[in-house]
């Protein structure tokens, strides 16, 4: 009789887990990185100094550059980006044919909270899951639910919550919160 009041006990606690309900969060799309607000790049101009340095991504999805001005940014791939700063310098006829690559120096932020050793922001890594994010930000808590998370999204300005695997991707700007058991 014990044994099956402590199952009817142990099945309503995970019943009423928090975060339990939450829908599940759609899958990241796979693909390559895409730059954002926040993303900073480093472009290297062959031959030309002025054009070589860092810039950061501002909140207008674009970047600002020495004689060329604000170039787009926000949803392009580092490649493309470099191929539309080649084609920015070619139609101001600063050069004819120009070599420009672009290389991400520092990734938006993920923002872990709750049940772990270090609540806080932290900076994205492609390839970054929950786990790894939660490992970065001092790992689980004696107290913590470790076999999922709540995960904040903001896509085209709309916020989305939903649980999240331990092996679920995670994108830059994600807010994770890691649950406390209620036992």
């Amino acid at each position: 009789m014990r044994a099956l009041a402590w199952l009817f006990l142990s099945v309503t606690l995970l019943a009423c887990a928090p975060g339990r309900g939450l829908p599940d969060l759609p899958a990241a799309a796979p693909g390559p990185y895409r730059l954002g607000s926040g993303d900073a790049v480093r472009v290297i101009t062959v031959g030309d100094d002025e054009l070589t340095g860092e810039f950061r991504v501002n909140d207008g999805g674009t970047i600002a550059l020495p004689r060329l001005g604000a170039v787009r940014a926000a949803g392009l791939t580092p490649d493309a980006l470099a191929g539309g700063i080649r084609d920015a310098l070619v139609k101001a006829n600063l050069y004819t044919a120009p070599s420009v690559s672009v290389e991400v120096t520092a990734y938006r932020p993920i923002f872990v909270l709750g049940e772990v050793g270090k609540p806080g922001q932290y900076p994205f890594q492609p390839g970054m899951t929950v786990v790894t994010a939660v490992a970065v930000a001092g790992g689980f808590t004696y107290r913590a639910i470790d076999a999922y998370a709540s995960v904040v999204r903001t896509a085209d300005g709309i916020a989305t919550e939903g649980k999240a695997a331990r092996q679920a991707f995670v994108q830059p700007n994600d807010v994770i919160t890691i649950f406390e058991r209620r036992f």
